[in-house]
């Protein structure tokens, strides 16, 4: 079951590698601009936010690349045993934040062993407590809960289990967001043919182990989805930020009635593009008007990460084509070949103002806290 966990992430973590931020305002837009939008050239000077990556060493190529392509970074610490431990995670955070705080955020985790004795509890308290005062501005749970974990009678652990809501009130009354990735991507529960990305059909291919579609005997995506759904509404005063498009990445119109059933709730972008793309290509106005309806519920984030052993100038290179890809497509109306949807796909060529709040103005709203 813990390969099954690292399922998606292999198809994820491709895209993963890079970090650095920029101002701490952003770009003015003129009024009679308002419904302009910005070109390729506009890039570098618009203050933006990747508010999901992996910064997971101290080496500055993540910093460096971010401050050149002018955005604020949230370093994300994850309890994925791929990664470097929680404790080096949270130390190259530290480190990067305390040499350009202005740029760099960064959001805590909590290991799940000895869960849910009450050590652990206690444990998990006192870690979110140092969290928050070291600066951190969030917490992340991972789909380990839910794919993976399993308490004392062998059974897993969900999101909505009795002992993980007073960790999601404690995150709440700490002032901090919780960052919520549970579920996988929905082509994790399609046969191989109705995959709508060549990235994920070719994982599943090879990895028949962590194809959801091959173990029913496992919770189904809508059981993952309506035990997210009961923690939000248990939690209504809780900013939760649902990674990956909160698993519903598939359908703009599903994700929309997510939203609209609970307003303290945001998504991020990250490692989701694609899919997103997909349906762009065959309704692009149904997509842009996603994007604008909810522009002040979509933060962008890529999920780029940067390990240890990640040669630096190839993840900076990585980390400009992510990002520059990703304006093009969402703030301009420029075409791009993308080889996952085997597509040429046209921009959204969003407003700027709408840009602007999605780069920038709901991750400062949503994780930032004042003076921060």
């Amino acid at each position: 079951m813990h390969a099954r966990t690292l399922t998606c992430v292999g198809a994820l973590l491709a895209f993963a590698t890079a970090c650095a931020p920029v101002a701490t305002t952003p770009a003015l837009v003129d009024a009679p601009a308002r419904d302009a939008t910005y070109t390729m050239d506009d890039f570098a000077r618009v203050a933006k936010f990747d508010a999901h990556v992996h910064a997971n060493t101290t080496q500055r190529a993540f910093l460096d690349q971010a401050t050149a392509d002018g955005f604020e970074l949230l370093t994300i610490n994850v309890d994925y045993p791929v990664f470097p431990s929680i404790e080096d995670q949270r130390t190259a955070a530290l480190a990067l934040a305390k040499a350009d705080p202005a740029r760099l955020h960064w959001a805590a985790t909590f290991p799940m062993d000895g869960f849910p004795a009450p050590q652990w509890r206690s444990s998990v308290a006192q870690a979110i407590d140092a969290a928050a005062e070291e600066g951190a501005l969030a917490v992340k749970i991972w789909k380990n809960v839910g794919m993976i974990e399993k308490d004392a009678d062998g059974r897993l652990v969900m999101l909505d289990h009795p002992a993980l809501s007073p960790v999601a009130e404690q995150v709440r009354a700490r002032g901090l967001a919780l960052i919520g990735h549970q579920g996988e991507p929905h082509n994790c529960w399609l046969p191989l043919e109705q995959m709508t990305t060549d990235n994920d059909r070719e994982y599943f291919r090879n990895h028949p182990q962590y194809h959801m579609y091959l173990h029913p005997e496992e919770p189904s995506y809508e059981d993952h989805m309506a035990v997210r759904d009961r923690f939000v509404a248990a939690h209504p005063q809780l900013r939760f930020v649902g990674a990956h498009m909160a698993s519903l990445e598939y359908d703009v119109d599903r994700l929309g009635a997510f939203l609209d059933r609970f307003p303290n709730a945001s998504v991020d972008l990250a490692a989701r593009m694609s899919q997103v793309q997909y349906q762009s290509v065959r309704d692009r106005e149904r997509v842009r008007r996603f994007f604008i309806r909810y522009q002040d519920r979509i933060v962008y984030g890529t999920d780029l990460t940067q390990g240890p052993d990640a040669d630096p100038a190839e993840f900076a290179r990585t980390a400009h084509e992510v990002w520059t890809s990703d304006w093009r497509y969402l703030a301009t109306g420029e075409s791009q070949r993308v080889d996952m949807i085997d597509a040429d796909v046209p921009g959204l060529a969003l407003p700027r103002e709408v840009i602007d709040r999605i780069y920038f103005a709901n991750a400062r709203r949503v994780f930032v806290r004042d003076g921060g």
